[in-house]
């Protein structure tokens, strides 16, 4: 039975990338790949054997004492602590192949020597642009940015990319810094998977060669959803409530439109859009935390989901739920959004941070016949079926671990 090693800085479903992680490890141990994981202590991690060998928990935002905060951050950019679980467990554990998703700031990406002196074939899942852009996402206070291109990290310092910090900013420039001097990710890593074509297009454009990289849409299970065709009157927004998530701008688009909008989720802005919405007079009721049916029925009840991020997104999870429910998306035209929500045919695309055109769209939406909304529900769950299935994941999967196993 082959060996398969799964590796992400939270072993519990925190966000889409954990998600994937757990949800990836599954999926190959049901097609007869033996698992083992190797992350980070937390209290919510899910019981597994492996956890012995998991490292000490950080978290950069907590309120340490200024030894730790020290301690902690040299840790973020190199991780020995790491390295030697790692290898402890690679001592009982012959993995065949290494999939690695988000490792940056806890486990660190010193771990990738080890699994290369260890002959371990690696593969990394980009969920974001951070093997190219210090704070993940090209985007400095909401406007996009690419000042670090050609190795000038010390751009994230000036304009202080890690929540406005100074502190926070220098330990991720310096964390860039060491590993393009070791060249951590272009010597140890076989092959980069990109959930989204942009996000590819995007390295190449930073130096990368295309040849590393491998398309690999994510995937939606179809079946295990109930969809529900019929239009509601409201639209909906569910995920991470954030500045960069574009919330402020739904919020006074919805106020323009005149169109009602339920918001799903919690973050760091939730007060402060409560605020917002109260003084724009938008028709706005925030729910709080929702998931599993509790999150699929407010979907359901929608006329379309909106994902208005201000991000370069990669492949969001959330619009392929969102069409297995049988609801178009409303998405904005950053990143690889527009590579699964088609004008007309899945949703509408609209100009990223536009106010203006999203009150056009949403008001557009709104007087839309029920049978169109119905016939772009209808044709976005065969689109993920046809285009994001479980079962095409796994074939591609499969193919590029026959073409890297020892």
């Amino acid at each position: 039975m082959p060996k398969l090693l799964s590796i992400n800085n939270y072993h519990y479903r925190r966000g889409g990338a954990d998600i994937l992680y757990l949800e990836h490890a599954a999926m190959m141990e049901a097609a007869g790949w033996e698992p083992a994981y190797f992350s980070m202590q937390h209290p919510k991690n899910l019981p597994t054997p492996w956890s012995e060998y998991f490292i000490e928990e950080i978290e950069l935002g907590r309120d340490y004492s200024l030894y730790q905060k020290i301690t902690k951050s040299i840790k973020a950019i190199y991780s020995f602590e790491a390295r030697r679980n790692l290898g402890r467990l690679l001592d009982n554990f012959d993995a065949d192949i290494a999939h690695l998703h988000n490792i940056y700031h806890h486990l660190s990406p010193s771990i990738l020597a080890t699994l290369h002196e260890r002959g371990v074939p690696v593969v990394l899942t980009s969920h974001d642009l951070k093997i190219a852009c210090p704070n993940y996402q090209m985007l400095n206070h909401l406007k996009p940015c690419e000042r670090c291109k050609g190795g000038k990290y010390y751009n994230a310092v000036i304009q202080r990319c890690v929540h406005d910090s100074y502190a926070a900013s220098t330990v991720i420039a310096v964390e860039a810094y060491v590993h393009a001097a070791l060249r951590s990710y272009r010597r140890f890593v076989d092959r980069i998977v990109v959930p989204s074509r942009f996000f590819m297009e995007k390295f190449v454009e930073w130096g990368w060669d295309r040849e590393r990289f491998v398309h690999i849409p994510n995937f939606a299970e179809v079946g295990d959803v109930a969809p529900e065709f019929t239009p509601g009157k409201y639209f909906v927004y569910f995920g991470r409530i954030s500045l960069e998530k574009g919330v402020g701008t739904l919020i006074r688009a919805t106020a323009q439109a005149k169109v009602p909008l339920k918001i799903v989720g919690t973050g760091p802005e939730a007060d402060r859009f409560m605020a917002l919405a109260r003084q724009m007079g938008a028709e706005v009721e925030f729910l709080g935390f929702r998931s599993g049916d509790d999150l699929f029925n407010v979907v359901k009840g929608a006329r379309a989901v909106v994902l208005p991020s201000e991000a370069n997104e990669n492949a969001p999870l959330s619009i392929l739920e969102s069409f297995a429910l049988g609801k178009p998306v409303i998405g904005a035209s950053s990143g690889g959004i527009p590579e699964m929500v088609l004008t007309g045919e899945t949703g509408w695309v609209f100009r990223t941070a536009d106010v203006a055109n999203l009150a056009e769209v949403l008001a557009e939406v709104a007087v839309c016949p029920d049978e169109r909304i119905s016939a772009m529900g209808q044709y976005a769950r065969h689109f993920v079926r046809e285009r994001f299935s479980k079962a095409a994941y796994l074939a591609a999967v499969q193919k590029l671990y026959a073409e890297l196993a020892r």
